[in-house]
């Protein structure tokens, strides 16, 4: 090899070099703002829909809305309806099964008042919620309360990193919604214990 194929080699090797490590650099910046390597789809044309939940490890969308009655009324004993919108599966809809319902994805409810309801997961009942109308729209909303701010939920990531079926290594759970302060978009994070 001589001395000018030498230096065309070594400047293109260094230049191979800086091309690869800003690739890595910039997917390990983007990985650490949204650690998951899925690409979750925002679900639209929902009717009623109050929030939704995507989490690892597919694309598969938990969606809770009101649970109207035939007469255009609020079902009191059972406000909120949770279903999956099956995006890896052509966007079927289909219900929890008997043990996502019960033990994973489900909610309990308990009245307040005409208009306002209590609610948490039955995989994690340290959380409270609560679905009252709001506004001059007079439309439910779902609101929470996460590290001292109020906000109006509308979606949730929940963040599996491994585990079994049973018992998930969940490392964190993000609620995204409007601050109830400050009226602005909000994305607070929750370390799930």
């Amino acid at each position: 090899m001589n001395k000018l194929t030498f230096k065309y080699f070594a400047k293109s090797l260094i230049v191979i070099t800086i091309l690869l490590l800003c690739i890595f650099s910039n997917n390990l910046m983007a990985q650490s703002k949204n650690p998951s390597p899925l690409h979750f789809p925002t679900p639209k044309n929902i009717d009623n829909m109050l929030f939704y939940i995507q989490r690892d490890p597919n694309v598969n969308t938990a969606i809770y809305a009101i649970n109207y009655q035939e007469n255009g009324k609020i079902d009191k004993s059972n406000p909120i309806k949770a279903y999956w919108v099956r995006y890896a599966e052509k966007g079927e809809k289909k219900d929890f099964s008997y043990i996502q319902r019960k033990f994973a994805y489900g909610i309990e409810s308990k009245s307040l008042d005409n208009e306002e309801f209590e609610f948490q997961f039955v995989s994690y009942k340290k959380l409270p919620l609560t679905l009252k109308k709001i506004g001059s729209d007079q439309k439910y909303h779902v609101f929470v309360s996460v590290n001292q701010k109020r906000i109006q939920v509308e979606k949730i990531f929940v963040r599996i990193e491994g585990g079994s079926f049973w018992l998930p290594n969940v490392k964190y759970a993000e609620v995204t919604g409007i601050d109830a302060s400050s009226n602005k978009t909000i994305t607070e994070r929750m370390l799930l214990k």
